[in-house]
């Protein structure tokens, strides 16, 4: 488990309040499965509620949305399930079967989740499939530039350059 936990790149929680977005990390500690995120993020104000972003290991992103009583979440490639116990927490979440060893990278989850901020289902949906070459980081990074707190989330993640 704590193999697991070590291979989170970074784990975000961006909400707005009157000043506009923030961004605070979560503790990798925080990020073990679905429910003990969505535990984390009740906890942060905001009328829109707060996203949850979570990259691991360069090899998939997660992100979860808390507004009220309401969870909605976004798994970027559904086979990260057979290797990573978080992952794998998203699906049964989800309530979904586990992938099989022939299935392809497909995103699980709730494409709408981020429709009333600005993302659209659509968005999300043409970055997981035409951009496979871009890092997790990446690809959260060009989300958060739409939600609107890019230079937030790059600083946060060391995606900004000195």
């Amino acid at each position: 488990m704590a193999e697991q936990i070590d291979a989170v790149d970074f784990a975000l929680a961006a909400y707005r309040d009157d000043d506009g977005w923030q961004v605070q990390e979560l503790g990798h500690d925080l990020v073990v499965d679905v429910e003990t995120i969505v535990h984390a993020l009740r906890r942060f104000p905001g009328d829109g509620g707060a996203v949850g972003l979570v990259a691991v290991d360069e090899d998939f992103f997660l992100i979860v949305r808390v507004t009220g009583s309401v969870t909605r979440v976004l798994l970027s490639d559904i086979t990260a399930a057979d290797e990573w116990e978080l992952a794998s927490s998203v699906v049964e979440h989800l309530g979904l079967p586990f992938p099989e060893d022939d299935d392809d990278q497909d995103p699980a989850g709730d494409l709408d989740l981020l429709s009333d901020l600005g993302v659209q289902a659509i968005d999300l949906a043409e970055m997981l499939d035409e951009d496979e070459d871009l890092y997790p980081d990446e690809m959260l990074s060009d989300v958060a530039r739409q939600l609107g707190f890019g230079e937030l989330f790059d600083d946060a993640v060391g995606l900004t350059s000195a």
